[in-house]
Parts: structure tokens; sequence; C-alpha cells
């Protein structure tokens, strides 16, 4: 996969960046309904939804990844769908408390799949939406996203995917989310509108030959339909679910003390009272992907690759907490932080050193303990959101070849002493670690050392080619999953790459 680097110029030709690059952690309607073209189809439905002041019109847009065909008898895979809701700000304030700033949400689609005079409904469930600032005024869209369920057709025959009821479930986010993640919910729901162009997408299924059972009429001879493989009926799988004994979070508590250092410093004026949390809001897991830039070969790559079996943050959520009070000396000052553990397996990095020599190399991480940190400064006009993540790391180089020629560099090659890496959020794009969202920074990467075997030094190479500063890093963090908290999202949801996200329309 070809990623255009981030804050590079990318006219000069480079393969996916650096060996240093995976590293770098931490680093998401327009027209009506339409056939399925080149794998994707959108739509916008008119919804009438019940709201507390009335029955109110809201656009629904509608995106789906569908295939250009099927074929009969063998499941057919929409894809993650994107349905962005649009509520008014009038009916946003029927619907939250008063004084709530931002909101975040989930979603359920029923949509109807038929073929000739067969139908089945599949529920598009647990679609979520991060959480975002209300506007002041306007239109407010609420981009949900998730996998959905398979279909199975059973003969040959055009498919049709049309849209039905849809429920939105909308929590207000407290004091920014610093504090409790989100509150209760206000569910809300919607019926397509009497004159609305419900169809999201018509898919063609293909079979051995025509279907010869065109109506489910009594005394056709089914022997050899295709259809015989789902009993003649549309099948809808369900989507990935946990065993009853299955753990959504698959884990161990991070180990390590949290370091708020890089967090923002308050205003000067009273000392801030840093308090313990025991327990504090859960052990947690999220996934967390993204891109990283190595400044010296005008290259990005893949973090986390989430294809690639990623691997899961493990925190322990909200367990300090800095206050100051409103009324003291220097003003408002909240400080939430949780503590982190990142365990990334083995990645694969392919770079042109110099700009024309292909190297490639497996890179392990060695990764100290996170601190997440997210809260605010000051009150009303003034008060400012922040969030920061910050950890130490450590690489080490291997299986290294040049050109397809296996390189060794030993069983030590690894850059000579930790960097620090820092990211940050900015509100309301990153609200809190439940809801989690983009951050971004940029790293030093130190020289190299150990590389090389039989008396040969390979260290100036790698440093030459990837050591320095100006690395840019954009991470985006999935929703939080607390298995003892039902407020929050079990289990993690796959996170969008930085730059992958579905647009609002």
């Amino acid at each position: 996969m070809n990623v255009k680097p981030m804050g590079i110029d990318g006219r000069r030709s480079v393969r996916l960046a650096s060996v240093a690059t995976v590293t770098l952690l931490a680093g998401l309607l327009s027209g009506s309904g339409s056939a399925a073209e080149e794998g994707g189809a959108e739509a916008t439905v008119g919804y009438d939804c019940a709201l507390p002041g009335g029955t109110g019109r809201v656009a629904v847009g509608v995106t789906t990844d569908f295939p250009e065909s099927g074929t009969a008898g063998t499941p057919l895979e929409s894809g993650p769908v994107t349905v962005d809701v649009r509520l008014s700000r009038a009916d946003l304030d029927t619907l939250v408390p008063a004084g709530t700033e931002v909101v975040a949400s989930t979603a359920a689609l029923d949509v109807e799949v038929g073929q000739k005079d067969r139908s089945a409904t599949a529920r598009w469930t647990d679609l979520t939406a991060p959480g975002s600032a209300i506007p002041t005024e306007g239109d407010m869209s609420l981009a949900h996203t998730g996998a959905v369920p398979s279909v199975t057709l059973p003969a040959e025959g055009d498919a049709t995917f049309t849209a039905g009821r849809l429920t939105v479930e909308l929590r207000p986010v407290t004091d920014g989310g610093a504090e409790t993640g989100t509150a209760s919910g206000t569910s809300v729901t919607c019926e397509p509108a009497p004159d609305a162009d419900r169809e999201l997408a018509t898919v063609p299924v293909s079979g051995d030959a025509p279907d010869p059972w065109p109506s489910q009429s009594a005394g056709t001879d089914r022997s050899t339909d295709p259809a015989a493989k789902t009993g003649g009926t549309i099948a809808v799988e369900p989507g990935k679910a946990l065993a009853a004994d299955e753990d959504p979070c698959p884990v161990d508590p991070p180990t390590g003390t949290v370091d708020w250092s890089d967090a923002p410093k308050p205003p000067e004026g009273a000392p801030v009272t840093e308090l313990d949390i025991p327990g504090g809001g859960g052990l947690g897991c999220a996934y967390a992907v993204g891109l990283a830039n190595v400044y010296k070969l005008n290259g990005a790559m893949i973090v986390n690759d989430p294809a690639k079996n990623p691997g899961l943050i493990s925190v322990e959520v909200n367990v300090h907490r800095g206050l100051r009070a409103k009324t003291a000396e220097g003003g408002t000052y909240l400080r939430l932080d949780s503590l982190a553990n990142l365990a990334l397996p083995d990645a694969d990095s392919t770079f042109l050193t110099f700009g024309f020599q292909p190297v490639s190399a497996k890179v392990e991480f060695e990764n100290g303990p996170m601190t997440i940190s997210t809260g605010n400064i000051g009150d009303a006009p003034n008060k400012k959101y922040f969030a920061t993540a910050s950890f130490t790391q450590s690489l080490r180089i291997h299986d290294v070849k040049v050109n397809g020629t296996p390189l060794d560099v030993g069983p030590n090659c690894r850059t000579e002493k930790p960097f620090k890496v820092v990211l940050n959020g900015d509100f309301p794009k990153y609200v809190n670690v439940f809801l989690g969202g983009p951050m971004n920074g940029t790293v030093d990467i130190p020289a190299f050392s150990g590389c090389g075997t039989g008396g040969e030094d390979l260290d100036n190479l790698f440093t030459a080619a990837i050591s320095g500063p100006g690395n840019v890093i954009a991470m985006n963090q999935g929703m939080t999953c607390v298995p003892t908290d039902s407020s929050t999202f079990c289990p993690p949801t796959m996170p969008a790459l930085p730059g992958q996200e579905t647009p609002v329309r």
C-alpha cells in the first residue's frame, strides 16, 4: 500500500518508507441510491424522527463498500459502512442537557435485502460516532462507522439493499469528557420518509446457470438450484460476536507509573492537588493505528497496520488526578492521567536508502509505559481542553535484506538510547481516553549502535539513512472498551488510518 507522506513534498517517487517509520507509534452525500460502482455506493435518505418536540425531518447519508458483484451461495461482504446523521441545533437542544458541549452516539440501521420475491432484513448495529463538539448554530453531523454482517444470496439475480428503520442513541459528554466519559443516553427512532428514495445499492449476483426458481411457487424443481444451499432464502450472517466466556479486552494491566510531565502546565497560582485514584475508571483496551514519516527518506508508512493483526493498548483509565479549584489563585485546572502499555508486533518495512537502494527489515519495539493526560484549563468562555500521550521507545532492527540479499546486522542493532514520543490531540477531535481520536507529533530518532557482525560496523549506515529530527507522526486511537463499564464500547473497534476517515459531507 502506498501512502503519500504527510507534510512532505510527495513528487519524488519513494516506496513505503523506512525501518524507523514503523517505530513511530501512536501513530476517522450526494445523490440518491444507486448501483454499486467500483466497490462503493453512497445515498442520502430522508427520515422522519420522533423528537421531543414532535416529528422532525432528518437527512441521513449512507456510505457503503459493496462489491461490484456477488456469487450465489457465497457470502457477500459489504465492508465497513458510515451512517452520517445530520441534526439541527434546535433538535439537539431538545435531546441533550443544557450546557452540553460534546456529544457521542451509536446508531443501528435496518437494511432490507431483496432478490426477486425473496427478502430478509440485515441489522447494521453498533455503528459508533466519537465525541464531537456541538456547533453554536446550523446542523451537526454525526458520522457513525462500523462493520456489518454479510449476506448470502441463494440464486442468480440482482440483489437490492434498501434503508429501513434507524435508531440513534445520543450520549452527552460531561465536562469535556474528562471526568466520567459519557453520560446516559437519549434514544431517537426514525422511519424513512414516505417520499424518500431508500435504495442504497444494487449488486448483480451470478450463478452457474440462470435461476431455475424464479418465484417461490409450489411444484418448482429445486434439485439443482444454488438456493438449496440456503433453503431458498436470503441468509444474513450475524456480525462478529463474542462468546459468553470470551473476554472483549484480552490484555494484561499496564505496568509502571503515570508521568504527567509532558501535559500542559497550569497557569501560575495556587498549587495543584495531585491525587491517585485506586481503580480509576477501570481496565480497558483500544486500538491505535497511524502513519509516520521519516524526514530523511521523504517517505511514510503504516504503523500498527490494521490489516496485520494489530496490537491493543492496555489502559487503566483515569488513575490519577490533578485539580485546582476555580476560586483558587490562577483559576481552574483539571488533569486526568491514564496509564497504558502498548505491545506492538514486529513490523515489516521496505524503504529506499539514499533514494535508490531497496532495503527491507523487521522491527522489534520496546515501549515504556504510556501516560495519556486529558483535561481543561480555565473556565468558559476561555476554557481550553488538552490531550497528550507520551512514552519512551527503542527499536531493534533484524532480518535485513538489501536488494533481496540478506544482510546480517547482528542480534543487537538498535537505537543507541530510548527516545521520547509526545503526541497531542486537539479538542473536540480528541475529547478523552474513552472516545479516542486523532493525535499528532514529531520525534527525534537517535543514532543506531550494535549493527553489524564479523567486524563490519553498519551503525553509520542506519544513522545516516534514518536518524534525526522532524519525523511527523499521525495516529488515530479507537474508542476504549472497559468491560466493567456499560457506557463504553466493547469489543474495541478499529479506527480508520489518518487521512482515510469517511469525510463529512
